[in-house]
């Protein structure tokens, strides 16, 4: 057997035999042709689902779902083109099977696209070309009634960049469930306290 390249996480071999019968080949073949096309690829867990992060920088990832398994690029809209919407079903619509996936030269193909735009710098683009800077983020509710609480987490949110404060801010808007919102806040808090920022563990 051939020994395991570093660049594979065994957390994504997790992720795959976990995800419903009719996914696994899907997330497989996704994960094959990405490391085809990019050798040089990092495999990481990003929100909970397998990504792919290549010259710094994020180049993809995929899901499975009950019913579908999705794969899409991080800079989507300047791999596809402006025009190609993206659903929230990756870069591709939804995936049942395996006549769902792209050609593999056209996967290929995109891959490389986006490997490129890693490896040039290129930001995300905005939803919008608009000059206007993105409003200073707010606090919902009730982050807002637990700092007002929390001294010493109100004094670091305050004093953090609007980037900062919209990480822990989507952090808590992302949670679908109130107890997973409620956890999440009281993580926050706890973090802010110590004046750390949502991604310290990552460096952020």
């Amino acid at each position: 057997m051939g020994s395991r390249t570093a660049s594979r996480d065994p957390r994504i071999d997790a992720y795959i035999a976990k995800s419903a019968e009719f996914a696994r080949p899907i997330l497989q073949s996704l994960r094959e042709t990405v490391h085809q096309a990019c050798p040089q690829v990092e495999e990481t867990l990003k929100w909970g689902s397998p990504s792919f992060v290549y010259a710094g920088g994020i180049l993809c990832g995929m899901a499975a779902f009950k019913q579908h398994a999705s794969f899409g690029y991080w800079k989507h809209a300047l791999v596809m083109g402006a025009g190609a919407e993206r659903d929230g079903m990756g870069s591709y619509g939804k995936m049942t099977g395996f006549a769902d996936l792209p050609p593999k030269k056209r996967l290929i193909a995109d891959i490389k696209k986006a490997m490129a735009l890693n490896e040039q710098g290129v930001k995300t683009p905005g939803v919008r070309k608009s000059p206007t800077p993105k409003p200073p983020p707010k606090a919902p509710s009730d982050l807002a009634a637990a700092l007002k609480k929390n001294a010493k987490a109100r004094a670091a949110f305050e004093a953090f960049s609007p980037s900062n404060k919209r990480e822990y801010i989507e952090w808590l808007e992302e949670a679908k469930r109130e107890e997973t919102r409620a956890r999440r806040l009281a993580q926050a808090i706890e973090w802010m306290a110590e004046g750390k920022s949502r991604n310290w563990k990552y460096g952020g």
